[in-house]
C-alpha cells in the first residue's frame, strides 16, 4: 500500500534555450538548458507541524528573477517584505494565498506571508523567467526572510528548513 504522503513526479519538461539576454541570473537563479529534461510535480510532500523543505532566494519585484506578478494578488512586492512563494502542491491552488507560515531555520523562526507559487509543473518560458520548474519542496523567500533568519550575502541560496502553517 502506498502512503498518502507519497509525492511522485508527474512528468518531464524538455528545456528550451532562453532568447538572448532573457535569462535573469539574479539571486543565483538557474536558467533552462536546451534539451535537458526537468522533472515536474503536481504535488508536494504532506504538510505537518514540522514540514521539511528547501529555502531558496527569490525576487518579487518587476524585472527580478521571480518572473511576473505574484499569483495571489497580481502585484509585485518589495524584497523587504516577509513573503514567500510555495511549490505547487503546497500552494494548493491558491488555498494558502495571503496566509502566513512559520519558517524555522538557522536557529531562528520567522513568520512570512504566502504571495506566490513556485511552479513545479511548468518552466523554461517567459512566464517563469526561463527558469526550470521548482522542485516539489521549495519555500522561495524574499531577502527579508533570509535577513530575519540571520543569513546574509553569499550564505544565501539554498538552506534546509522546516515550516508550518501559522
Amino acid at each position: 500500500m502506498v502512503e498518502a504522503s507519497t509525492c511522485k513526479p508527474s512528468g518531464k519538461l524538455r528545456g528550451k534555450k532562453p532568447p538572448p539576454g532573457k535569462c535573469n541570473h539574479g539571486h543565483d537563479s538557474d536558467c533552462c538548458q536546451q534539451g535537458k529534461l526537468y522533472t515536474t510535480y503536481t504535488c508536494s510532500p504532506q504538510v505537518s507541524g514540522h514540514t521539511k523543505a528547501t529555502l531558496t532566494l527569490n525576487g518579487f519585484g518587476p524585472g527580478e528573477d521571480g518572473g511576473g506578478r505574484c499569483e495571489c494578488d497580481n502585484q509585485y512586492h518589495n524584497d523587504t517584505e516577509l513573503i514567500v512563494a510555495l511549490s505547487t502542491g503546497w500552494f494548493n491552488k491558491k488555498k494558502r494565498c495571503m496566509n502566513y507560515i512559520n519558517i524555522h531555520g538557522n536557529g531562528k523562526t520567522v513568520k512570512a506571508k504566502v504571495v506566490d507559487e513556485c511552479d513545479s509543473t511548468m518552466g523554461c518560458d517567459s512566464d517563469h523567467d526561463y527558469q526550470p520548474p521548482c522542485d516539489n519542496d521549495i519555500v522561495d523567500a524574499s531577502d527579508a526572510v533570509w535577513d530575519a533568519l540571520g543569513v546574509y550575502g553569499d550564505q544565501r541560496g539554498e538552506m534546509e528548513i522546516y515550516w508550518s502553517d501559522a
